[in-house]
Order: structure tokens, then sequence, then C-alpha cells
């Protein structure tokens, strides 16, 4: 049979349904995942097509996903925070949601003042207990939309549950009926999909929320979740590891449309981010991150990563403000006393300074030639450089004109007297064994010796 597909808008064949296999034993894709070695990367070369949205946006878990790794936030500094997310996501709302966990009276504190601010974005959403007590909760306080846990893979249903899979599909499914009941659209987290068998059980699961997504009328978001980081985003990857197989398989086999179609991943082997375009560019609208990607073991995707994937994917901000970026670098570290890796993209102190006395001289005279981008622009943050020993005059008067924000006329030259006085000061420094850069504090108090007008 030949069916006009709303996907590809091409007629295709009526496509295979897949059926629920419930195993006796649990498969655990133990050549793929022998624990006792570092996890493996088969290819069976299958390749999917690209299939980016018209629409896509950004997800925000800061305070749920960001809050279960650290020092839980204040009523204040997760207002703050809000406040924050709402400047970035601009009036188009490409940062689009942000949940909350709502069990503590702290935590819905939290929730009704973020509520009292009436921002259409990011629209709050929840992330609770499946339960008929929780939803009628969630419901009261007035949220529309609420994430439910739906472990997916067998080490989960096996070994955490202690249910076959049949037990867990209709466990699931009747929690997700009891939110639909509620008048909650429920937002499922396929937990741990990239360890879950995928036409065994996930797209059974997911085409049965599908169907009852059509009778209700009320819309089943899906988050696949990379809990454990081990999603690839190579083409001609065997599943279940296979980022493009995983959204295209949910779209095409489990007739999923992209707008309820979301990726959660982690960062355990440094594909965090890169996992994340690739589930935007095969067919998920949303991707979920926290600010700083701070989250589980080694953390979420970077939301602020996530800001410049877009810009870079669509040519355009699309009205964020991606100043507000750098507030809330300076906020966490200001306020929330969490040290930001100096050397982190974007948030790192040190992420647009330079060392090298050569780079140094080319910032001198073009800092196109050594910044990613106009740093100073879209995030506030002047390119500048390090003094060290490897500085040279160009590095020293590059310093100078980037603190004092020296432009124009005002601007020094590296032959200027006052360079070469700073540069003999640091010569000196290291010929008598430093081995540390010159802070900005000594660079200060330095000059002030100089006593040179131009820097009282």
């Amino acid at each position: 049979m030949l069916e006009l597909s709303k996907n590809t808008h091409v007629l295709e064949q009526d496509p295979y349904h897949y059926t629920l296999q419930d195993v006796k034993e649990p498969n655990l894709f133990r050549e793929m995942f022998p624990y006792t070695e570092v996890p493996k990367i088969p290819f069976n070369f299958r390749k999917v097509p690209m299939n980016m949205p018209e629409d896509i946006w950004i997800t925000d878990t800061t305070f749920r996903d960001g809050q279960q790794s650290r020092t839980p936030y204040t009523v204040k500094q997760i207002v703050d925070l809000y406040d924050m997310l709402h400047r970035l996501s601009g009036e188009k709302g490409i940062v689009r949601q942000t949940e909350f966990f709502v069990y503590s009276k702290k935590d819905q504190q939290a929730l009704a003042k973020c509520m009292e601010r009436g921002y259409q974005f990011p629209e709050i959403t929840t992330w609770i207990r499946a339960s008929k007590k929780d939803f009628q909760l969630v419901k009261d306080i007035g949220i529309r939309e609420t994430g439910i846990l739906v472990s997916c893979s067998d080490y989960h249903i096996f070994k955490k549950l202690n249910m076959t899979r049949r037990q867990a599909l209709e466990h699931y499914l009747s929690v997700v009926s009891d939110a639909i009941e509620a008048g909650l659209s429920p937002r499922c987290h396929f937990e741990d999909i990239t360890r879950a068998d995928f036409y065994g059980f996930v797209v059974p699961f997911a085409s049965a929320l599908m169907e009852m997504s059509r009778q209700s009328g009320i819309p089943v978001k899906i988050r696949a979740c990379d809990t454990m980081g081990y999603g690839v985003p190579y083409t001609g990857i065997a599943p279940p590891r296979s980022v493009p197989g995983i959204v295209y398989g949910l779209q095409h086999c489990a007739e999923v449309p992209s707008e309820l179609l979301e990726w959660h991943g982690h960062n355990d082997f440094y594909k965090g981010v890169a996992n994340a375009s690739t589930a935007w560019l095969y067919g998920a609208s949303a991707v979920n991150c926290s600010l700083l990607g701070i989250g589980e073991r080694t953390g979420n995707v970077p939301l602020e990563a996530m800001v410049f994937e877009y810009a870079s994917l669509r040519g355009t901000t699309d009205g964020m403000d991606t100043t507000v970026i750098t507030d809330i670098a300076e906020y966490f570290e200001r306020e929330l006393g969490y040290q930001i890796p100096p050397m982190t993209p974007f948030v790192g102190k040190h992420f647009n300074v330079t060392r090298a006395g050569i780079h140094a001289d080319g910032l001198l005279k073009d800092e196109e030639i050594y910044n990613i981008f106009d740093t100073d622009k879209l995030l506030n943050r002047p390119v500048s450089v390090a003094v060290s020993n490897t500085s040279g005059l160009a590095g020293i008067a590059y310093w100078l004109n980037t603190y004092f924000r020296f432009t124009g006329d005002q601007k020094i030259d590296k032959k200027d007297p006052i360079v070469s006085y700073i540069k003999e000061w640091v010569d000196k420094e290291y010929e008598n064994g430093r081995q540390t850069v010159i802070s900005d504090e000594e660079m200060v108090e330095r000059i002030r010796t100089a006593k040179d007008g131009r820097f009282a």
C-alpha cells in the first residue's frame, strides 16, 4: 500500500509496524558495551536523510537536571537566572521552555515567583513522579506540560524496575493516560535510549504514545535521553548509538512529528554539542540544555553552546540577546561561587585571551586575525591577551588598550615608552624564575609606578 508521507511529503510504501518484542532475558548489547572495556562504535553503513525542521528551538533543564549535581539554588537565584533566560530567549522564544522540580516548598515558591513574571518565554514546565497525586498537584499550580520518566533500556527495565518489557510498556501507557486525563500534556523522557532495543521496545512504545495523542487530541512529546552520553553523531552508525538513526527512526517508524521530538544529551564522551546539533539536523525541533552545561556527571549540553549553534545553522540569532551569556557567567561566579574553567568556550575567563606574543602582534594589527568573532559585540567580552614572557611589546600594548578601553587616537602603539617600561619589568620577573602569567592586578600596580597621566 502506498501512502503520502507527512514527514517526507512523497509517496512511500506503508511502513512496517513494529510490535513489542517481550524477551525473557535483557538485551544489554554486551559486544558494544563490554563494561570492562571502552564502549565500541560499530558501523552498519546505513545512512538516513537529514531533515532539518522548519522551526528549531532550545529547552532548558537548569532548575531540574542542573540542580542534581550541585548545591540547590535559592529562590532568589532561580528567579534571577529565569529573568536572564527570558532576556536571552528574545521575543521569538528561541529558549522556549524551562523545567522545574515541584516537591519542596522552596521549589514551589521559586516556581510561583517565576510564574508571577508573566513571561511567555521560556514557558515553565515541570518534571514529576508518575502518579495521579503529582499530576493533580501540577494541574492545580497551572502548568500545561510536565515531564514523566519512562526508562526504555533493558538495563533499566530489567535491572532497575524488575519488570518485563510488556509490564513496563503497560505501566508507562497507564501513567501517560492518567496525565492526559488530568488535562496535562505529557513529555515522556525516554531514559537511556542509546542502550535500548530500538525496534524491539522504543519504536513500539513511541507508536503507542502517538496513537494516544491522536485519539486524545493532546500532544505527547518524546524526549530522547542520551543518559550516559553514548550517542554518536556520525553517519552509518549501528543502533542503538546512532543519533541520526534514533531521530529518523522515531519520525519514520513511529510517526513522531518534529515539534514533539526533543533531544537530551550528556557529555560523557565529549559529544554533547555535536549530538544535539545532529538531532536538529535530522529532525528534532528541540534540544534540551542547561546553563554552563551543569548537570549529572559530565553535565548536559551547554545552553550557551546551542545558542551559537542555532545562529551558525540559521544564519541569525533571531532576536536572542547573546550578551546575557556573559551576565549569566558572571552571576554564577559572583553570586553562586561557581568556578568556571577559564578555557571554557564563550563563558570562561580566558576563552578569548591569547598568551602568544606573535598572536598578540596580529591582534594589535587586526583582532579578526585571532578572534573567533566580534566577542565584544556579541558577548560584551573584548578580546584580550595575558602578559607573560612570550607576550612581547605587541602583547603588552594590546593588553593596555583592551584593559583601559583605549580607542582611536587614544590607542597605544608597541613603540610607546610605557610599553618598554612594562616589558623591562616583565622580563626581569621571568629572569628571576617566575613561571605564572602576570595578573591584571599586577599590571595595574606596575603602571601606577610609571606616573603616566593617561592611566590616572
